[in-house]
């Protein structure tokens, strides 16, 4: 497919999407907002499906609907508009894509996305391929807490299998007597109990698959996270050669059993014993956003070159980079931000609340 306003003038070439087509976002938020502006950069047109008025990427994009992911029509409408889908969040309901992916591709796959949303059968699939996560039991019920508390021991820490982020939906558990009313939060949510793991440091690859197969690492990334919200990524990571090499070689991996197509997040534990997989995440990633001002070809403009079916770009990294999220009431800081040398990046959300990402600046190391 491919919209008959760009086949006016550009010509589809080797399945490449033309210039002037319509990439379909879902989502409206930050993520949504900085692949408009990369697809622009590309001569490509953007239209966003987000249930929220006055969206962040909408406010960039030529095109918005605003519905629920429940309306038929509206996603019937979108999807005959675009020449490819995409999304910025993984928690898509499957109702939605069953009817998207009648009109449209969806890139990255819905294989992908089941694996994501889905804590347990993210840690299953990465032990399959035979990569460390960390040790992990399943909850559904009072007797499986119990149980799973008994076999992973504390520390540990208590997830719902689906929707939880940025610490949302966790509860640490550090005596075997709490497991009772952590599993209480959870309020019947199928959950996982997971171990921790004594790391040195966390790292992520933002890496990119393309149609054709080909795949680009960028490097890998040094995170921070304060209150389970990152804070900081610094480029380059402390990580020894052999250590970035097999942090690249896990995501390609990774990439490559997928058959994925687009930008992954993928988050690293540095431990004595290797590295452990953290999680995957099938989109564009915050710990990412380092690439806007450190590489000639950031993760943005990836992600639409390898959804487009566009060559993948050169990511590599011309500047040592520490991004910087601002959280809530860091905004304010702005004034004094623009006074100095670090490049902003301003979200445009109308309210600011704690713990919401407003915004992040880059700044040279």
């Amino acid at each position: 497919l491919y919209s008959s306003a760009a086949s006016d003038v550009y010509k589809r070439q080797d399945n490449q999407l033309p210039i002037g087509s319509t990439i379909g976002i879902l989502g409206g938020g930050q993520l949504g907002r900085m692949l408009s502006l990369a697809a622009s950069r590309l001569g490509m047109n953007t239209h966003i499906f987000e249930p929220n008025i006055n969206s962040p990427a909408g406010r960039v994009s030529q095109h918005v609907t605003t519905a629920s992911y429940d309306d038929v029509e509206a996603l019937q409408a979108f999807g005959q508009a675009v020449d490819v889908i995409t999304y910025e969040f993984e928690n898509i309901p499957t109702s939605a894509l069953d009817i998207l992916e009648n009109m449209s591709t969806i890139y990255p796959g819905r294989g992908t996305l089941a694996i994501s949303q889905d804590r347990l059968a993210e840690k299953n699939f990465l032990n399959s391929l035979g990569l460390q996560t960390a040790p992990f039991a399943n909850v559904e019920n009072d007797k499986e807490a119990v149980a799973a508390i008994a076999s992973i021991g504390t520390p540990s820490i208590l997830k719902t299998r689906r929707m939880g982020y940025d610490g949302k939906g966790q509860v640490k558990i550090t005596k075997p007597t709490q497991i009772h009313t952590a599993w209480d939060t959870m309020q019947g949510s199928a959950s996982i109990l997971e171990g921790f793991i004594d790391f040195n440091q966390e790292v992520s690859v933002i890496a990119a698959r393309g149609v054709d197969g080909e795949v680009s690492c960028y490097d890998p990334g040094e995170n921070v996270h304060h209150d389970g919200i990152l804070h900081t990524t610094k480029v380059p990571s402390s990580l020894s050669t052999p250590q970035r090499v097999d942090a690249v070689l896990i995501a390609g991996k990774i990439l490559n059993a997928l058959q994925y197509v687009g930008v992954m997040g993928v988050e690293l534990f540095v431990t004595p014993n290797g590295l452990v997989v953290n999680e995957i995440a099938p989109r564009v990633h915050n710990s990412g956003h380092w690439t806007q001002n450190g590489c000639d070809i950031c993760q943005f403009e990836q992600h639409i070159r390898a959804i487009a079916g566009w060559p993948l770009g050169d990511g590599s990294r011309h500047t040592d980079i520490t991004m910087e999220n601002l959280i809530g009431e860091d905004i304010n800081h702005i004034p004094e931000l623009s006074k100095s040398s670090a490049a902003l990046h301003i979200y445009g959300k109308e309210e600011i609340k704690p713990g919401r990402k407003m915004g992040h600046v880059n700044k040279r190391n």
